[in-house]
């Protein structure tokens, strides 16, 4: 579980129910939803909460760390909020839905010094791609 509103409310920031609902929409394990899935899910709990609300609670929300933008294909910006534990992503080249994955090793030491062309390197993105159960039977039938 990414634990998004423990972690928001040991930083102490302040939950209006807007703010609230759209935390509540985005945790989770595997949650990667667009802006507008959030907008979607967030108002079918609080019919009042406004798209400029929700917009600005996600950048807000990326500001702090606490969620992370993903682009993958370039499809829409998809929101992350298991932003504290490294992981890489796994992504249906059918339909786009996207997993967390955890392999073992470390993603920075598959990459040789030889190939490093003098960089400091401090991070990778590595990203994982096919197809999910249900494309792939689609496919078959």
């Amino acid at each position: 579980m990414s634990d998004l509103l423990g972690r928001l409310r040991e930083r102490g920031w302040r939950m209006t129910a807007q703010r609230r609902v759209v935390a509540e929409v985005l945790d989770g394990d595997h949650v990667h939803l667009t802006a507008d899935e959030v907008l979607a899910r967030a108002t079918a709990r609080l019919p009042e909460v406004s798209r400029a609300t929700v917009y600005n609670t996600l950048g807000e929300l990326v500001a702090l760390g606490e969620v992370v933008e993903v682009t993958t294909d370039g499809r829409a910006k998809r929101y992350d909020p298991n932003a504290h534990r490294p992981h890489q992503h796994l992504v249906c080249s059918g339909c786009g839905k996207i997993r967390d994955v955890h392999p073992e090793g470390d993603p920075l030491a598959a990459l040789p010094a030889s190939e490093r062309f003098g960089y400091s390197v401090s991070a990778a993105e590595v990203t994982y791609r096919g197809l999910c159960p249900d494309c792939a039977a689609a496919g078959a039938a």
